[in-house]
């Protein structure tokens, strides 16, 4: 007699999948969440909830932006299936500009492009999330693919403009304040606006990189699920 099989829900690809399927839950949840209250918040209050977004919603935000840097070791070790470059990128993005720009000084998080910052990052990722914990499972839906493949052709660029104006702003106060501004030994030191400064052209040249690598990934995607869609 042959090996039990195992049942199907201890088989590797089952634990696999149950294990994105609730990580991409969590994402969505959260996400949901901070564009369920900022909009919420924006019909209650008008222009004055923009001011104080970060301090209604900064907390979750962080949190899934932090939880989000799993899905780098998730490309390492092969559970999910998609580049680790451009994910890097986009992912570094986000960090730098919400924890070291944003969180960093006070007076940045009450500036109106915070609220448009987190509106389009939440849109692209309730979206993507969606259509991602679907896939998990085995469901698709035409409408659904396309748009996770398409929202983010006009957002991005947005996000990455916004990304830039709020180091532009910051500026100021990383001037002022000399916030991760330091002395080294043997008379160097670290002016951080120069840095931000630097990192704002790099800012560019990355998301060329990266929407250069999301149109592939759209045309590969939208190329071959009129044929699955057939097929089911």
């Amino acid at each position: 007699m042959g090996p039990l099989a195992l049942p199907a829900w201890l088989q590797p690809r089952y634990r696999k999948n149950a294990y994105l399927f609730i990580y991409y839950l969590i994402q969505f949840c959260g996400h949901s969440w901070i564009f369920t209250n900022m909009t919420v918040r924006f019909f209650s209050f008008g222009k004055d909830s923009m001011v104080d977004t970060f301090y209604a919603i900064g907390l979750v935000m962080r949190l899934c932006q932090s939880i989000s840097l799993l899905e780098l070791l998730h490309i390492y070790v092969g559970i999910e299936s998609n580049h680790l470059l451009p994910r890097f990128l986009q992912l570094t993005e986000r960090i730098i500009i919400l924890f070291v720009v944003i969180t960093s000084q006070e007076e940045v998080q009450e500036k109106y492009v915070v609220c448009v910052l987190f509106i389009f990052w939440n849109l692209l990722d309730m979206v993507r999330y969606t259509y991602s914990m679907l896939s998990v499972i085995g469901i698709s839906y035409a409408v659904l693919t396309w748009l996770s493949q398409t929202l983010w052709m006009p957002i991005y660029p947005l996000c990455v403009l916004a990304e830039a104006f709020a180091i532009y702003q910051s500026l100021p106060y990383f001037e002022s304040f000399g916030t991760y501004s330091t002395k080294l030994p043997f008379d160097l030191s670290i002016y951080f606006p120069y840095v931000l400064k630097i990192y704002l052209m790099m800012l560019f040249i990355g998301m060329y990189f990266t929407y250069s690598h999301l149109y592939s990934e759209r045309r590969d995607i939208l190329g071959i699920f009129p044929i699955k869609k057939k097929k089911m």
